[in-house]
């Protein structure tokens, strides 16, 4: 825990991956990692009860404000009304333009890194394609280069401050004592809702553009009748971006990463996007009939949640599975333990897509595989990411191989996401005779 650079994993115990039910160390305010699918849905079905951390809160607050990522009760159920009709604008046929525009592009831009033969960052190669992806989708616009990097950057700043361990507060601090962060975490959450408003100044000129912007901008408190002022709308356009980019980015650097290492997985999604597209493009009813690229993301998802941690707080004195709890008490639904649990995985430390076909899959444990969450406040965006994550892995498996430069390095480091230790450098080969 004295370590420099602190490593939520490594903080878990071998316990987390053997009981359902386990208390994390010695607190004051008592950490109980839950891992039994039966009580992980109770608690994040009722947010009354069990809010969001407030430690989580404090750390996204300079990021999405009082959106309602971070909100619970009365106030994340009157946003999420307001907001409700956004969701609709996240309509695949809708989105799907929007994202194939996106890959043509990269994939351009990934032609040019191959005849070059450059070396480049994996991790920032798909956070820029996704930011990209859900830029467009909000905003009818691509991300411009310069902002891609700085959007990037900044994502990076936060994440590695933010998801930092400040031991005291861990070990004696009250729950709910408030606190700041440190100075470069508010830096960049203000360079990040800088960048976020300016895209929506530009989008307020163009009242012709049907998209998640002009769905929040008409929004409107059903009580009041008043909409979100500026600041709640980029509050709420923030969790928008943050959902669509930044979780789907970390996913997409495993799932290259692992391609990468195994190249009969990458044949075998080659073979399937042949048979059943052909040599022309990716269309959305494709990607609808890709099983086994479906399938490796969704092992992807389970060994590599993109949201490791599920924080809540017990917010009154409580009883779990018969363990007296005090209100105060962090409650820690770890994905990241829940997918490598033996008691809930047959040889759950191994990656094996087919775990997922129809036979084996009606086998697994109910509640055990929540890499969107659960509950009321699942993400609204998973068939939005499973389309998208669909089309760029096969469009970029079927025409490029992947090469990780320093495979053996590679390891996962828990931060606001599942995300490498060190960025994952790669080079790319473009295939003879492709689409």
């Amino acid at each position: 825990m004295w370590r420099r650079e602190k490593d939520l994993l490594s903080l878990l115990p071998d316990l987390a991956y053997r009981e359902m039910i386990t208390p994390l160390g010695y607190t004051r305010r008592g950490i109980l990692l839950v891992n039994d699918p039966l009580w992980v849905g109770r608690i994040l079905a009722d947010h009354d009860t069990f809010p969001k951390n407030d430690l989580f809160v404090e750390a996204l607050e300079d990021l999405v404000g009082n959106s309602m990522f971070v909100t619970s009760g009365d106030t994340w159920r009157r946003q999420r009304r307001m907001v409700d009709p956004a969701f609709s604008h996240m309509r695949i046929n809708r989105a799907f333009d929007f994202m194939a525009a996106a890959v043509d592009d990269y994939e351009a831009h990934l032609t040019r890194q191959a005849a070059a033969e450059e070396t480049f960052s994996l991790d920032a190669a798909m956070s820029h394609l996704t930011a990209d992806v859900i830029t467009r989708t909000i905003f009818s616009v691509p991300l411009l280069g310069d902002t891609s990097q700085d959007v990037f950057d900044d994502f990076m700043r936060f994440e590695r401050q933010v998801g930092s361990i400040d031991i005291k507060r861990l070990l004696w601090d009250k729950p709910w004592s408030p606190t700041t962060q440190p100075e470069p975490v508010r830096q960049a959450c203000a360079r990040i809702r800088m960048h976020l408003g300016a895209m929506l100044d530009t989008r307020l000129q163009h009242p012709e553009y049907d998209d998640i912007a002009g769905a929040i901008l008409e929004a409107r408190d059903a009580e009041t009748g008043q909409p979100f002022d500026r600041e709640g709308l980029i509050d709420q356009l923030g969790v928008f971006f943050l959902a669509g980019h930044e979780t789907t980015a970390s996913s997409l650097t495993w799932a290259f990463f692992i391609l990468a290492q195994r190249p009969d997985m990458a044949e075998r999604i080659r073979a399937e996007v042949a048979q059943v597209v052909g040599d022309g493009p990716v269309l959305l009813e494709h990607t609808k009939r890709l099983p086994f690229v479906r399938n490796f993301f969704r092992e992807v998802l389970r060994l590599y949640p993109p949201i490791t941690f599920l924080p809540r707080v017990a917010g009154t004195d409580t009883e779990i599975s018969g363990r007296r709890v005090k209100r105060g008490t962090m409650l820690m639904i770890a994905p990241w333990s829940m997918h490598r649990h033996v008691k809930l995985w047959e040889q759950p430390d191994r990656f094996d897509p087919d775990r997922f076909l129809p036979e084996r899959e009606s086998k697994q444990v109910p509640g055990s595989y929540l890499p969107f969450g659960a509950g009321p406040r699942i993400c609204v965006g998973a068939a939005f990411a499973t389309i998208e994550t669909a089309l760029i892995i096969a469009r970029l498996v079927r025409r490029f191989d992947f090469e990780a430069l320093e495979p053996a390095s590679v390891r996962p480091y828990a931060r606001l996401t599942t995300r490498p230790a060190k960025e994952i450098r790669v080079r790319v080969r473009e295939r003879a005779n492709t689409p």
